[in-house]
């Protein structure tokens, strides 16, 4: 479980350590750093007055504005969560994160974070629906954008969870994660095997994607996250060319828009379907994201103030 964040960081660490990436185009003239810092200063500000439905509103606003992300990105990511949120809003609870975790960022305003995480109805199969935003801007120059969603059932099921992720540097280069992560043993378990992958054909949406010439597949150096993912997981980079022109549409935005959404809006609707309607493994993953991942990579981005407050919030959920 939470596989969403151990991907997340992962993928950080490794463009952090090859700043040969491109500069990324998509930072927002009208959101620099001063202006960043002033929206995030008023809205902690300003917390103790506001009711908790209007922290909701706020935080969930500036979440779906994905403001750092590719258009073609922004517009698969708002459908994406859109279509998740309309379908279980009757089994989920707003969320409740303080303001300033549902959007923060470093001293210096060279990285920024939104962080959505909406629990599920006891009543209901889900345990929890986390979404979020990173940017951060490299040394070189360079800028990396992450944009992920994930859901998690509870205990009550051992249907497989829901995590998509794109990791963007560039205009010309995307990563994509998406997968219906696994509960049990699919070697143990083959009729688990044939109800949740075999007979809803996942597979053939990650042979449609690697037929597009610019698709590839990504291996990730990562031996924990290999085995946490299921054998039909999307695991792709997508190259193309670096073309340049204000307002043009790039080749790799083509391909998002015609080839990565339509076949990630298919994966997200069968999850909905399957699985949405083995706790002991779960936990183990959850405690093994917090710890390798986000306990060594957020204090070196956002502070150890900031990523403290932060974790607590997400240990909360995490742990609950």
């Amino acid at each position: 479980m939470a596989v969403n964040h151990l991907c997340q960081w992962q993928y950080l660490r490794f463009q952090l350590s090859h700043p040969s990436a491109p500069a990324c185009r998509y930072l927002s003239p009208s959101r620099s750093k001063s202006s960043t810092s002033s929206t995030a200063k008023v809205n902690c500000s300003a917390a103790p007055s506001s009711s908790p439905m209007d922290s909701h509103n706020e935080g969930r606003k500036k979440f779906m504005e994905f403001p750092y992300a590719s258009g073609p990105v922004r517009q698969l990511m708002v459908d994406l969560v859109s279509t998740v949120e309309n379908t279980l809003d009757s089994q989920l609870l707003p969320c409740t994160l303080p303001p300033d975790v549902q959007y923060y960022e470093n001293q210096n305003g060279t990285a920024q974070a939104s962080l959505q995480i909406r629990s599920g109805l006891k009543s209901s199969l889900i345990d929890f629906i986390l979404g979020s935003w990173v940017h951060s801007e490299l040394p070189t120059g360079a800028a990396l954008n992450i944009t992920s969603l994930s859901a998690y059932l509870n205990s009550s099921t051992d249907a497989p969870n829901l995590l998509i992720e794109l990791i963007q540097s560039s205009p010309s280069s995307l990563v994509l994660i998406l997968d219906l992560s696994p509960r049990k043993d699919l070697v143990l378990h083959p009729d688990y095997l044939q109800t949740f992958y075999e007979s809803t054909r996942l597979d053939e949406y990650r042979q449609m994607l690697e037929k597009v010439p610019e698709v590839r597949p990504y291996f990730s150096s990562s031996l924990y996250l290999r085995c946490v993912i299921s054998p039909s997981a999307i695991m792709v980079r997508v190259d193309t060319e670096t073309e340049t022109g204000a307002g043009e549409s790039t080749r790799l935005d083509y391909i998002i828009t015609n080839h990565v959404h339509p076949v990630a809006k298919q994966v997200i609707g069968i999850w909905l379907n399957q699985c949405a309607y083995l706790e002991k493994r779960d936990g183990l993953i959850k405690n093994k994201t917090i710890e390798i991942d986000l306990g060594s990579s957020f204090p070196r981005l956002f502070g150890p103030q900031v990523a403290s407050r932060v974790l607590g919030e997400i240990q909360k959920v995490f742990t609950a």
